[in-house]
């Protein structure tokens, strides 16, 4: 009997303590919904399930409705007709409760959606509440330092739909483009993600790691979000925002759940622990969630399996790095660790236990379901996969939604005034966005040189064209000179230069090449390396290692050089190849003091033989990399997860690739708004000095033509003539010429099968023409192949012209002409034999004269070592090198004739010729290469060809 007492005793009293805490938590519901509480349980669960269904609609003032078929987009709710969100027993044939449903035809639903970023926890639902009288919906916090972890992995299917159900409801619940999602899935190698395939294709989803390197790589750029988001905005308060009934409902939510559990048994500790969990929630949401309108971006990370145990240690300190970090961690598989590991503590987390049917759920942070620490007391059911319909809906919403809310343009990139910077201490320039908030990188000490990498087509002209864009806005022409050079095919900066049809060119660039030559390319970097020489100077008068120290009154300013596929430069590994290695590397290590930056994009930079054992040394000094998609490897050998996948987008690495330092940033194309472009271009030119000029420019798809350059001035008496023969390829276009004085050997020789041969005899007699007076010099004519006919008519008219006599001559006659030039100098100061294919004359010229007793050959060989000092000169076409050695006497004779034009003729061959190994030239169309064995000079040339002629179309 005693101890019988005893025991009523005990129920007495816990009886009244629970009617005490019951009348509490009735009046605090009161207070959060404005109507009496029920004292039937079964009334209390429906009205939990009208709570959480109200806890989960959009937040006052926010306009969420589909299209005309489709139900509110921020319930995800049921199919028409059907029960209110939250529910059991949604229509037959429509989507699990919780999801969108899309009418048949309706198409994607339409949404206004109005809600504001992640600043606070969200209420996701998960699934329902089982109880003895009826089901309710299941709230939990996530977001804002709030994360989920579940016992077992995705290899469970419900797990993975769990976290599928969490990844779309917590998508629907915010603001579209405030959540970014990514996955690490080492256990199933990404299958868990595979039903929301259409959310990475809007853009939603990123990559999934499944290896090692890539979970490390994404882990990176997770802290790399964590500590960016945790510093950009320190007035931000490192707890979430309450409300007024934050504190106090979830207070209520321990109370009641004790309450009930000690009075009215099972069911009481179902429908208590009920009535706590969700007030819990309602504290959350109403104290924090969707409030404010600040511009954070909150980054999921779905882990779908536990990864190593070093990236598992990560991954557990994201989950302690606060509600300001901006990251929330959906973990399953805390419990499946290595053998003999404890399962990680996670900070902030409400965790999930799975048994044969039923889902236990612990207590969330903050608001606890229970006091003791044991969670929620009742079971719960987990929602239905998110039915595919649904997740392209979304899908399709969220991708609009995010192109309108995100979208960037060039002005976005721009200072509100123009030119108002100075570079003394380095370049700075928007480049595009991270999120929402803007990203600026710089040319200075930190990060001299940027390499681009990005595969065909992934945007590097439109990313470096943004830059470009940026720089000239913000910094003046005295403040910044630009080098253009891009090798591929295309017109990357011909908008930057003058043409026919737009006389306007932007005023900071110096020299800007389209579809440049390896020749090209080498040019620039000399100028550049002679530039650097000509700083050094200055810097010795001054005393001064860096142009931040020159004073005021000696303006130096930067130069950027930007070379688009630079690996062309480095093709093949021959002479050309090795000193474009030695002259990038020492602009490299040099120009970080002496102002001259570079910039390096390519599509790859492996397999490059020339940069063999060197490219650590190079590319050790581009301390900036840019990451286009396909570019990776510009990187480094570790895997990038989650990186620029689509085109606009790119990561961005500080320090060299170094694992930790990504961005991942979005960047406009400047030509989408094609007329906003335009008035920055001409605003640039208009605001131009005085004594601007405009950049040169070497097009490597043009062709050159004698009648574009300056007319030559007629020569004194004393002065000697040179044959012009082309543009040279250098950085100031100059003028191929070779000098044609009393020296013997001073004759041209142009050689190849190619008709641009007799294109260029036709400008060099041309160019002579001009260069004396009128009757001064006689040019005897000799078109001696079929080719050249119309060539040596043009020629002898242009000649005419100029008031020079002309004599045309066949082989027979140019033999006789070659014999009385061999003996005396002509009638007049300067003679000239013009020969369309001496070649052709062979066998008249090798037959003995029957009075002399000479050959054609002999005369000709004393020609050309004496005739220069007589005035007379040979300008003449042969289709063959062979040829033109044998009528040279062979390879010993060489030197009589000192200018020497190749055309289509191989390397290997010219170079036996010359008596040169290892010579640097490459046969293709509308090229030659000029040597003046006199002078010892080789250069490329686009050789000079009448108009109208394309030595591409040449067969």
């Amino acid at each position: 009997m005693g101890r019988l007492a005893s025991a009523y005793g005990q129920a007495v009293a816990a009886h009244r303590q629970a009617r005490q805490r019951w009348t509490t938590a009735r009046a605090l519901l009161d207070r959060l919904a404005g109507e009496p509480v029920p004292e039937r349980t079964a009334d209390l669960v429906a009205r939990l399930a009208r709570l959480a269904d109200a806890l989960a609609a959009p937040p006052p003032g926010g306009t969420d409705r589909a299209g005309p078929s489709g139900p509110p987009t921020g319930h995800l709710g049921a199919s028409p007709g059907g029960p209110p969100t939250g529910q059991v027993g949604a229509s037959p044939g429509g989507p699990p409760p919780g999801y969108v449903a899309v009418s048949p035809g309706a198409g994607p639903a339409r949404a206004t959606r109005t809600v504001a970023p992640v600043d606070g926890p969200v209420p996701v639902r998960i699934g329902e509440a089982s109880t003895a009288d009826g089901r309710f919906p299941l709230l939990l916090p996530l977001g804002a330092g709030r994360h989920l972890a579940v016992d077992r992995d995705a290899r469970d299917p419900r797990v993975a739909v769990l976290l599928r159900v969490l990844v779309l409801r917590l998508l629907t619940t915010t603001a579209p483009g405030s959540v970014r999602v990514v996955g690490i899935d080492p256990a199933a190698w990404g299958a868990t993600f595979i039903p929301l395939r259409p959310l990475r294709d809007c853009g939603v989803l990123g990559g999934v790691a499944t290896t090692e390197a890539e979970i490390g790589a994404l882990l990176d750029a997770a802290e790399a979000h964590a500590r960016a988001a945790q510093h950009a905005d320190p007035a931000r308060s490192a707890a979430v925002r309450p409300g007024a009934a934050s504190g106090v409902v979830g207070q209520a939510g321990a109370v009641s759940g004790v309450a009930v559990s000690g009075v009215v048994g099972q069911a009481g500790v179902a429908s208590g622990g009920a009535v706590s969990g969700v007030m819990g929630q309602a504290g959350v949401a109403s104290g924090g969630g969707q409030v404010g309108a600040g511009e954070a971006e909150l980054l999921l990370v779905v882990a779908a399996s536990a990864p190593g145990p070093r990236e598992l240690a990560r991954l557990t300190a994201l989950t302690h790095a606060g509600p300001t970090a901006g990251v929330c961690v959906l973990f399953a598989g805390r419990a499946v660790t290595t053998p003999g590991q404890a399962p990680p503590t996670l900070g902030g987390t409400t965790e999930i236990r799975l048994d044969e049917r039923y889902a236990r759920i612990g207590d969330p942070p903050g608001q606890p379901f229970s006091d003791d620490g044991t969670g929620l007391a009742v079971p719960v059911l987990l929602d239905g996969d998110p039915p595919a319909p649904a997740v392209q809906a979304l899908a399709d919403r969220l991708g609009a939604q995010v192109r309108r809310d995100t979208a960037l343009h060039l002005a976005d990139l721009l200072p509100e005034r123009r030119w108002t910077e100075s570079a003394r201490a380095g370049l700075r320039t928007v480049v595009g966005r991270s999120g929402r908030t803007p990203v600026s990188l710089a040319f200075d000490d930190a990060t001299p040189h940027w390499l681009v990498g990005g595969r065909t087509g992934a945007g590097k002209t439109v990313f470096l064209l943004d830059v470009l864009y940026g720089l000239a806005a913000r910094y003046s022409p005295a403040e910044l000179q630009l080098w253009l050079l891009d090798f591929k095919e295309g017109v990357s900066f011909t908008e930057f230069v003058p043409t026919d049809r737009d006389p306007s060119f932007l005023p900071h660039a110096r020299a800007v090449g389209v579809e440049s030559d390896r020749e090209y390319g080498l040019a620039v970097l000399r100028e550049l390396r002679r530039e650097l020489g000509r700083r050094a100077g200055v810097f010795k008068r001054h005393g001064v290692t860096k142009l931040a120290d020159l004073p005021d009154t000696e303006p130096v300013p930067r130069t950027v050089a930007v070379i688009d596929e630079f690996h062309v430069l480095f093709a093949g590994n021959d002479r050309l190849a090795r000193e474009a290695v030695d002259l990038l590397e020492e602009l490299a290590r040099k120009g970080r003091s002496y102002g001259v930056h570079l910039v390096l994009a390519s599509q790859s930079t492996s397999g490059v033989e020339a940069l063999y054992g060197r490219a650590e040394s190079l590319f050790g000094q581009f301390a900036l990399r840019v990451a286009l998609p396909g570019g990776e490897p510009v990187l480094g050998p570790r895997g990038v997860v989650g990186g620029a996948t689509r085109i606009g987008t790119a990561v961005v690495n500080t320090a060299a690739g170094a694992a930790g330092a990504d961005i991942l940033l979005r960047f406009p194309d400047a030509h989408a708004d094609a007329r906003q472009l335009a008035r920055l271009r001409y605003e640039l030119w208009d605001a131009r000095p005085d004594d601007t000029v405009p950049p040169a420019v070497f097009r490597g798809y043009a062709t050159a033509h004698l009648e574009d350059e300056p007319p030559p001035t007629v020569a004194a008496a004393t002065r000697r003539p040179a044959v012009l023969v082309g543009r040279t390829v250098d950085v100031a276009g100059s003028t191929a010429r070779c000098d044609l004085d009393a020296s013997p050997g001073r004759h041209l020789a142009v050689v190849g099968t190619s008709a641009t041969g007799g294109h260029v005899l036709r400008a060099a007699a041309l160019s002579l023409a001009g260069q004396h007076r009128p009757g001064e010099a006689e040019f005897v004519l000799a078109p001696l192949v079929a080719a050249a006919d119309e060539l040596a008519d043009d020629t002898a008219a242009g000649l005419k012209a100029a008031g020079h006599p002309v004599t045309q001559v066949d082989a027979a006659g140019l033999r006789a002409r070659i014999g009385e030039l061999a003996a005396g100098p002509g009638a007049r100061s300067r003679t000239y034999l013009v020969v369309f294919g001496v070649d052709a004359a062979g066998a008249v010229l090798a037959a003995a004269d029957p009075d002399t007793y000479r050959s054609g050959h002999e005369d000709l060989r004393a020609l050309l070592r004496e005739g220069p000092g007589r005035g007379v000169h040979l300008l003449g076409w042969w289709r063959g090198l062979r040829r033109l050695a044998d009528d040279l006497g062979g390879s010993q004779n060489r030197d009589d004739v000192a200018c020497l034009v190749a055309l289509n003729v191989p390397a290997d061959d010219l170079g036996l010729h010359l008596g040169v190994t290892d010579l640097a030239w490459t046969p293709r169309p509308d090229r030659a290469l000029l040597v003046d064995r006199h002078a010892q000079r080789t250069t490329l040339i686009v050789p000079f060809v009448r108009p109208g002629h394309h030595p591409e179309e040449e067969r």
